[in-house]
């Protein structure tokens, strides 16, 4: 780099829209991600695994999961400092941050908002810590974006529940400890509609085979959730919750952490293609010596400001309670969107380069066509703003 060099957080001055305990929070988790997870992501992604177990207790010890979740050994930290944490583990890899946000934002988001104090107990600490992994079972094969039209259900059985149904596209599942199920229950058996349900993986009937030959987040373990006569007791529903209030909610506490996340990615992509370009000598001098590199590196710099200010102003937003769900899609919908198309544009400065895993930009650009669809499709967002903004629903 040359002496005149600026980084991209320090041309938008970043540094001043965070304040002393957030700039501490994501300089820890990006040394983690520096030592512990850069030097072998791009391995886990070519294996297609993830040392699940492991990492768990190291990120409970780095304190990172449940975060933003008071009480029960979590942190309580705020949600810019939650988003931080999430842009900085994206930074590595989507896979990376969606093992923590699902661990938090879903099954423990689930747990302490709708949970009894038993199931708070008896699951939160352990999760906290990484001793307990666990997973969030709402999409099912059939029923993607139309959660309503889900086809597990929930049968009363004396006092207990009897759960029959299938859940796809599960991260976590195939090494969670605990599900959180949504199944449909009957009307007349005294609960309305839509449910969730504490499921201990262990329970008879209850199974959870990996899907295998992903070309997207392979460094991140995705199952299915199959439930055959699952038994569980009076005590293993969430009380706090009816219909489909309740997963929607979570959804749009995980969309949080992406809204964050997705600009790590870009963020990557964008630095690793200005330091490509810095080296690399076309005719006689550096690629970014180049009048049209150095307008698509300007261009993607911008949305990447763009985008993060977009996510601390939704952050500010969310600690003073004011937040929106539309205003989630905005964030998820925008910062998605411009982050995979910085990193095909990323990939396009390195050449050849750009399709080998010694470069992370084909490895986000992989990872974000994920990212694109799953916590609500873009158009699925898109018809939540409009519908904010016309006042009609459009999904049907």
């Amino acid at each position: 780099m040359s002496a005149s060099t600026r980084s991209i957080a320090d041309l938008f001055a970043f540094d001043a829209l965070i304040d002393d305990e957030e700039r501490a929070i994501a300089s820890t988790v990006a040394d983690f991600g520096a030592k512990r997870l850069r030097p072998h992501v791009s391995q886990w992604f070519e294996d297609g695994t993830l040392p699940a177990r492991d990492l768990a207790l190291e990120l409970g010890e780095l304190g990172v999961f449940g975060m933003h979740l008071q009480g029960y050994g979590c942190a309580g930290t705020s949600a810019v400092s939650y988003g931080l944490a999430c842009l900085e583990l994206e930074a590595v890899d989507s896979g990376l941050r969606s093992f923590v946000s699902v661990q938090g934002s879903l099954a423990m988001f689930a747990i302490r908002a709708f949970g009894s104090d038993e199931q708070r107990e008896e699951w939160l600490p352990r999760m906290a810590k990484g001793e307990a992994i666990g997973c969030f079972g709402l999409t099912e094969p059939d029923f993607g974006s139309n959660p309503a039209g889900m086809r597990t259900a929930a049968k009363r059985d004396g006092d207990d529940w009897i759960l029959n149904g299938a859940k796809m596209w599960i991260t976590n599942a195939p090494v969670a400890d605990v599900a959180v199920v949504w199944a449909k229950t009957d009307l007349a058996e005294g609960a309305r509609g839509v449910r969730g349900f504490v499921v201990p993986t262990d329970t008879p009937g209850f199974s959870a085979p990996e899907i295998k030959h992903k070309m997207s987040l392979r460094a991140s373990i995705t199952g299915e959730i199959v439930l055959e006569d699952v038994r569980l007791p009076a005590s293993a529903m969430l009380p706090g919750v009816e219909g489909l209030r309740g997963p929607l909610s979570c959804l749009n506490e995980a969309r949080f952490g992406i809204v964050f996340g997705a600009i790590g990615a870009a963020r990557d992509c964008l630095q690793t293609a200005i330091d490509y370009a810095g080296t690399r000598e076309v005719f006689d001098k550096p690629l970014a010596g180049y009048q049209i590199t150095q307008t698509k590196v300007a261009d993607m710099a911008l949305e990447v400001g763009k985008g993060f200010l977009l996510a601390m102003h939704l952050g500010r937003q969310k600690d003073a309670g004011k937040i929106a769900p539309e205003q989630v899609s905005l964030g998820k919908l925008n910062n998605v969107r411009e982050a995979i198309a910085i990193a095909r544009e990323c990939r396009t400065l390195l050449g050849a380069n750009g399709i080998t895993l010694e470069y992370p930009v084909i490895r986000h650009a992989n990872n974000l066509e994920s990212v694109l669809t799953y916590e609500g499709t873009s158009e699925m967002h898109q018809l939540m703003i409009g519908k904010a903004l016309t006042g009609w629903d459009a999904f049907r």
